[in-house]
């Protein structure tokens, strides 16, 4: 099966026995300036947890690619068709979903980020509940299930991934009972309190439970979920689950099962990376260009107001107008990936961040040595890896996160044992990390304490914590995951 993506329109046969959705297909595409399109890695860590399960599988991965479909609206896109993928591209056969810019606009860019995102985040930012936002999110999550359900073999096993698609399982299930479904949710999910002020709440949930697993990061997620079936539909949940009516089982039921399943890294793809000279070079030049000081704290990030980047910044900078760190002994590192750069809240958050950097330099900077380096721009993994082996602290302080895979990304790179992790315990990782410095990131004295502790540990408490960190990643990493959300799915399947 070539990897080709068919234009709009063609009908195609094919049918596979694994389907994968989710919102971007990994690859994705970017107009140059003559106009062509360039196609790249799709951003996110998405790609990079799932890349490892497919490799030698027959599946098929359904997303969008970033290109607009024609409008049929629009006079301009009239008979209008897009260019097939070129071969060779991504882990698996892609196919595409046809989104127009205006629906980006609606369900993506809307719904998705401005909506749900601050939702499922504690409301750190204050969700818009419109209409004329939510009614494309349903178009478009309508769309996915009517394109799966085309290439989908009989029986066939699909899983769904992240918030943006939370309708596809009910839609799916409505058109194809036959299928196994397996939906999994990258994000927090947050408890009734919250999640209740939306407008579409039961449209949701009953979304979710058109599949037959339902998996979140933690087992608070899933009990938030759980929490929800018996408030908002009367239903009767164990720890485990619930049971449906369905008229289309012969029994007269269905059995939805619900669970936490940590996602993880290619752990030792991360340690392998960091053993090769070139990274290891490339580590010592770090250090050197940043002055050699006697201690490198780290930041890895996308651009986005649940990281709690301002929270080590202020803490960071406190500690220097306290005299607690000397200028020159210390230099933070903030990588910054650029995000959802035409939305309001991140333009605004990028303009506070660069403002509190740049007080931050003229207040406790030495000529040639700032205290604080900081790039705003996308790095490759080998890049990102060599920075890990770098830095002596790592800075991981959302305010709340599903995971956060740059921990784990940190104490898989570190083949020598040695580092600190500080980590907030609103990030899902820190029910594993627990030999992190784990934080409380809304308590600012508290956060510059756990830098200090961990700045100023003896090597053998950090080698002791970080052989712990490692040796639970190497035990679950992403292959493990993927596998045990699929198993549990398959068995799901047999006992039906």
């Amino acid at each position: 099966m070539p990897n080709v993506l068919p234009p709009y329109g063609q009908d195609m046969s094919d049918t596979f026995d694994l389907v994968v959705v989710a919102n971007r297909l990994p690859v994705w595409a970017d107009s140059g300036s003559d106009g062509d399109i360039m196609w790249s890695r799709s951003p996110g860590g998405l790609v990079s947890s799932l890349e490892p399960a497919l490799r030698g599988v027959d599946a098929v991965w359904v997303g969008w690619s970033g290109r607009y479909a024609p409008d049929p609206y629009a006079s301009d896109d009239y008979g209008v068709e897009l260019d097939p993928l070129p071969d060779g591209l991504g882990p698996c056969a892609l196919r595409e979903v046809e989104i127009t810019r205006e629906e980006i606009e609606g369900y993506y860019e809307g719904f998705c980020n401005t909506t749900i995102w601050p939702l499922y985040h504690d409301a750190i930012a204050s969700p818009a509940y419109h209409r004329h936002l939510w009614d494309p999110y349903v178009e478009v999550n309508r769309r996915f299930a009517e394109r799966i359900s085309e290439l989908a073999a009989h029986g066939a096993t699909v899983w769904v991934h992240d918030y943006q698609l939370q309708l596809v399982p009910r839609f799916l299930r409505d058109r194809r009972p036959d299928l196994r479904i397996g939906f999994f949710l990258h994000i927090p999910f947050p408890p009734v309190e919250l999640f209740t002020q939306l407008p579409w709440r039961k449209e949701i949930v009953e979304g979710l439970l058109g599949a037959d697993l339902i998996g979140f990061h933690t087992p608070s997620g899933a009990a938030n979920f759980l929490s929800l079936t018996q408030r908002l539909l009367d239903l009767d949940p164990d720890e485990t689950g619930l049971t449906l009516g369905d008229a289309t089982r012969p029994e007269g039921h269905r059995r939805v099962r619900v669970g936490a399943f940590p996602i993880s890294i290619d752990t030792a793809e991360y340690d392998a990376i960091a053993r090769t000279a070139e990274v290891q070079d490339e580590a010592a030049a770090i250090r050197d260009k940043l002055g050699n000081p006697k201690f490198v704290l780290l930041g890895v990030d996308r651009l986005d107001y649940t990281k709690g980047i301002d929270v080590r910044l202020k803490a960071f900078t406190e500690l220097l107008a306290d005299g607690r760190i000397k200028p020159g002994e210390a230099v933070f590192v903030q990588i910054a990936t650029p995000s959802r750069e035409n939305v309001e809240d991140y333009q605004r958050l990028r303009d506070e961040i660069e403002l509190m950097i740049g007080r931050a330099i003229g207040d406790h900077g030495l000529i040639g040595a700032p205290p604080i380096q900081y790039l705003h721009q996308p790095m490759d993994r080998e890049s990102l890896v060599a920075f890990y082996v770098a830095a002596d602290v790592m800075l991981v302080t959302p305010y709340r996160d599903g995971m956060n895979l740059v921990a784990k990304e940190y104490a898989a790179s570190r083949h020598d044992n040695g580092g600190a992790l500080v980590l907030s315990e609103f990030a899902g990782a820190a029910v594993e990390l627990t030999d992190s410095f784990l934080v409380n990131p809304y308590d600012a004295d508290g956060v510059k304490q756990a830098i200090l502790d961990a700045m100023h540990a003896e090597p053998a408490e950090l080698h002791r914590r970080m052989t712990a960190m490692r040796s639970l990643l190497f035990a679950h990493d992403v292959d493990r995951w993927a596998r045990s959300f699929l198993d549990s799915l398959g068995d799901i399947a047999t006992q039906r």
